[in-house]
């Protein structure tokens, strides 16, 4: 009995060493090469900062180290990011290349041509846009209405793009050029032709007549490979710009149940059959207010929800005076993880020339863009790149802002400071990078982080407050302290 004892106890003892044994390959440095933790200790931050009554524009203004981070203070003003936790992959940034913004460019000197394109495009010289919009046919921004095909041609036969090589196309193509020879390029419809509506008119809002659904939908198809026969990859369209908007200019209501059923029964199998089965199909394209009842009907319906890749949205739900619906858009996220959010228009309305340097303009602009992408949302688009002296043209007189106008009679740019607040997020944060937890402690900052494929690190942090602002930047355990001026943009760069 005494023999079989000691035999158990030695092998106990036996399988206690390898218990050991495998419990020291579980240290904490194994696991973290396993996980690969980001960490900013030894990293360098550079400090890029745009700022009202200075000269600074997107301007280098700092380059700091960081150090072990201590527990903040109560009274402190603190930014928290922490890289381990990720979210939605980022799309790009851009905007629309319009009738309006391609007969501007027209008009202006070679020489302002190619400092605009830059400007935008250029990863090195501008601000790096990644995605365009343009029209299918005609919208307000154009010097009239028209479209594609003769008055009632039924079968489409006389279908020609021939309206846009005038000025359109080959500023796209420029545009394609700097920008690298690749950019993110989707169109929307403002109207069908007149003959195809229950109004007969391609303005004053008006439904599509069912006997032109299917015709209606082989348009998008023609309009997609046109372009692409001229060299201009379509990423994805846009069913209706601001469908249940009745406007002076083009447009065309659907309610949701319309869309849906139009997306589900028309367009989407059109698509396929034309084989464009892989363009990108974005619903609403209108709004924040509405956009959850639009999401609700079309998502929660199989056979419409799976020929649409996410949902677009503009910034005009403001007009009225009341607070920007951000977290409309967080639900539709949490609601339909498996679609895309996308910003796919907005500007500044009312033009005036004496309001180009008013800095509350660049303000809506980082504070949507911001909120946006913390809301889950992938890609923004601002509304019309250029626009001349008048906030033009526009052929019903909607006359508005652009990050860019340009002066055709005296040939020259003018620069306001919503180009530069754009270029914070543009220049900075490239596709395919990954949103990361970002936070801050007061809401005196604004602030929103990505992590590029290149391992940057790049938080924007706007103060639209009337005093510079003293705050700790934690990035993980590590930490330091920036200054930020009054009414200003920051990009916080972590190589």
């Amino acid at each position: 009995m005494k023999k079989l004892c000691a035999i158990i106890i030695l092998v106990l003892l036996l399988s206690s060493c390898g218990n050991d044994k495998e419990t020291k390959t579980l240290e904490p440095e194994t696991v973290e090469s396993i996980s690969n933790p980001y960490s900013a200790k030894d990293k360098k931050l550079e400090v890029y900062t745009t700022a009202s009554e200075t000269d600074l524009r997107l301007s280098k203004t700092e380059n700091l180290s960081f150090a072990a981070g201590k527990q903040p203070l109560e009274n402190e003003v603190s930014i928290f990011v922490n890289p381990n936790k990720t979210f939605q992959k980022f799309l790009g940034i851009g905007g629309a290349i319009t009738d309006a913004s391609a007969e501007v460019f027209a008009k202006l000197p070679e020489a302002q041509q190619e400092e605009l394109l830059k400007a935008y495009y250029s990863k090195e010289e501008g601000i790096g846009y990644s995605l365009a919009r343009t029209t299918i046919h005609s919208c307000d921004f154009s010097n009239g209405s028209y479209t594609y095909v003769e008055e009632n041609d039924k079968t489409l036969a006389s279908f020609s793009i021939d309206h846009d090589q005038q000025f359109r196309i080959p500023m796209i193509k420029k545009a394609i050029t700097v920008a690298g020879g690749e950019l993110l390029l989707y169109a929307s419809p403002w109207s069908p032709p007149a003959y195809m509506k229950d109004n007969n008119n391609m303005l004053q809002g008006g439904t599509l007549l069912p006997e032109y659904y299917d015709t209606w939908a082989l348009y998008y198809t023609k309009f997609i490979k046109a372009y692409e026969a001229e060299g201009m990859p379509i990423w994805g369209i846009t069913i209706q710009n601001e469908p249940m908007a009745v406007q002076r200019w083009e447009s065309c209501i659907y309610t949701a149940e319309a869309e849906r059923d139009f997306l589900k029964n028309h367009l989407g199998p059109a698509m396929v059959k034309e084989g464009l089965g892989d363009k990108k199909i974005v619903v609403w394209d209108h709004n924040r207010d509405l956009i959850t009842h639009r999401a609700n009907t079309i998502f929660d319906d199989p056979d419409a929800a799976k020929y649409a890749w996410g949902i677009g949205f503009h910034w005009y739900e403001t007009w009225a005076g009341g607070d920007p619906m951000f977290n409309n858009l967080g639900a539709i996220k949490e609601s339909y993880p498996d679609k895309n959010l996308l910003f796919t228009e907005g500007c500044v309305e009312g033009f005036k020339a004496e309001k180009y340097q008013f800095w509350a303009n660049a303000e809506r602009y980082g504070r949507s863009m911001i909120n946006d992408f913390n809301q889950g949302t992938v890609g923004w688009t601002d509304w019309n790149i250029l626009l001349d002296e008048r906030g033009g043209p526009n052929h019903v007189g909607n006359f508005c802002f652009a990050p860019i106008h340009g002066d055709v009679t005296a040939g020259s740019l003018i620069y306001t400071p919503s180009y530069y607040y754009i270029g914070h997020f543009s220049k900075f944060v490239r596709p395919n990078a990954l949103r990361v937890s970002t936070v801050s402690s007061r809401s005196v900052l604004l602030s929103t982080s990505f992590i590029n494929e290149d391992s940057s690190l790049i938080t924007v942090v706007m103060n639209p407050g009337d005093k510079a602002i003293s705050y700790q930047y934690y990035v993980g355990a590590e930490a330091t302290i920036i200054k930020i001026p009054p009414h200003a943009m920051q990009t916080l760069r972590v190589l």
